[in-house]
């Protein structure tokens, strides 16, 4: 059953924290999962957040430091020493405790590292820090479990024993060379049901998916949902194993990008979050603002072009909404299908059959809504003929050229490097709203004559 924080919880934390009542905290608050406790915390003011987490042992808050909202956890950290902060983070992974010095500053980051008790941690937290953070070593666990092609069944029983004392869970056995070169994977299968005295180079499979330590995180997170994977081993430039990544691990890899693709979309430009600074907030949100308020500008002045037809084709104006509305919808739908195609990395095919495909669906989907659109006209509307003619090709030419626009922007913003998720935003609707009226004026003018 899922956990839900009520009132009375609340109250009663606060009660116990006003007077001091520690025991009664730790009693109350130790049974409960380390993500519903960072819950709780967030809930709470800094000050009273703070001194739960400092009245809890260091192994439970430990977790519940990466489940804590970014604004609390730095607040936190900024109120304990660097001992303090050291004893957290000898509790937890490799990668986590980096993700916490990584937050740190340069000072008080070089403090933390000197006071981890674990010399051999410190090591491993400090080589991942060299590593950028979208990238595979920036998000592998150096924590794993490997064995020499050299050794026997029960030396690798031995060693795996002693290895595995320091994991919390164990997805793959992996087998090095001399060198600490990858070469393959155990199984467990075979490992108990093969002589103690068998050597694990008769055993082992060759075969494995891996990644290197510049590998992107969006590409580990493809090739681990491609081949339905839990963990993939890391190997440095020299094929040797220096960690590993899990599973949870590329699930937030996963909701990053997504967010990030999702705020692209909706046109802000920067990483946040809803409780940020209002000025933050516009500095994510005005550059795109800007850019449909100049795209608004120039729809104007293409109205203006055709200011004529508005004495002598009056009717004309009263579906220009539906038309400009109609281009930014179907760029963005075209739009949305190529990014999340490219996303998935599923787009086959050449460009030329892509856009052949697009037209077709434009030309079916557009003579569809084109005869709604001429039928309703004229007997709800009471519109002249020539005049819902008009609208109607108009219709079936913006919903094609829209079509094509949404195509062929994202594809060509991947290929020279730029998020095509940018496609899907503001741009290609403020864009296909100005070709929408443009193509809408020009053949009323066509056929009116204006």
């Amino acid at each position: 059953m899922e956990f839900k924080i009520s009132k009375e919880l609340i109250l009663e934390l606060e009660q116990l924290i006003e007077n001091n009542n520690d025991e009664q905290l730790e009693l109350l608050l130790n049974d409960l999962h380390h993500a519903d406790i960072a819950e709780i915390l967030d809930e709470l003011n800094f000050d009273e957040a703070t001194y739960i987490f400092k009245v809890l042992d260091s192994e439970k808050t430990a977790e519940i430091l990466l489940e804590l909202e970014d604004d609390l956890r730095e607040n936190i950290l900024n109120r304990l020493s660097p001992k303090e902060i050291a004893e957290e983070l000898d509790e937890l992974e490799t990668n986590d405790a980096a993700d916490i010095i990584a937050e740190l500053s340069k000072s008080k980051k070089e403090e933390v590292i000197s006071e981890l008790q674990d010399v051999e941690h410190a090591k491993d937290i400090v080589e991942l820090l060299r590593f950028d953070e979208d990238t595979a070593g920036g998000i592998m666990h150096k924590e794993l479990v490997k064995v020499n092609e050299n050794w026997n069944v029960l030396t690798c029983i031995k060693e795996m024993r002693i290895q595995a004392e320091f994991i919390s869970r164990v997805h793959s056995i992996y087998v090095v060379d001399d060198g600490d070169r990858l070469i393959g994977r155990l199984s467990l299968k075979d490992l108990l049901t093969t002589s103690a005295r068998t050597p694990i180079s008769q055993v082992y499979i060759k075969k494995l998916n891996f990644v290197k330590v510049d590998t992107e995180d969006v590409e580990v997170a493809r090739i681990m949902q491609k081949y339905d994977l839990e963990a993939i081993p890391v190997v440095d430039e020299l094929g040797r194993l220096v960690g590993r990544i899990t599973i949870d691990d590329i699930v937030d890899v996963i909701k990053d990008e997504a967010d990030k693709d999702y705020q692209l979309a909706a046109g802000i430009s920067q990483d946040v979050e809803a409780d940020d600074s209002i000025i933050e907030l516009t500095r994510a949100r005005l550059p795109w603002l800007v850019l449909a308020l100049l795209g608004g500008f120039i729809t104007v002045r293409v109205l203006g072009l055709f200011e004529s037809a508005m004495v002598l084709h009056g009717k004309l104006f009263f579906f220009t909404p539906l038309i400009a509305a109609m281009a930014g919808n179907v760029g963005v739908q075209s739009s949305a299908i190529i990014v999340q195609g490219l996303a998935n990395n599923t787009l086959s095919g050449s460009l030329f059959n892509r856009l052949i495909k697009e037209v077709s669906l434009s030309l079916f989907n557009g003579i569809i809504l084109a005869t709604i659109l001429f039928l309703g006209s004229h007997f709800l509307l009471n519109v002249e003929i020539i005049i819902g003619f008009i609208v109607t090709i108009a219709l079936i030419s913006v919903i094609i050229i829209a079509s094509l626009i949404g195509t062929f922007i994202p594809l060509m913003l991947d290929k020279f490097g730029v998020d095509p998720a940018l496609a899907t935003g503001p741009f290609i609707t403020t864009s296909n709203d100005i070709c929408g009226i443009l193509i809408y004026f020009s053949i009323a003018k066509l056929i009116l004559g204006f």
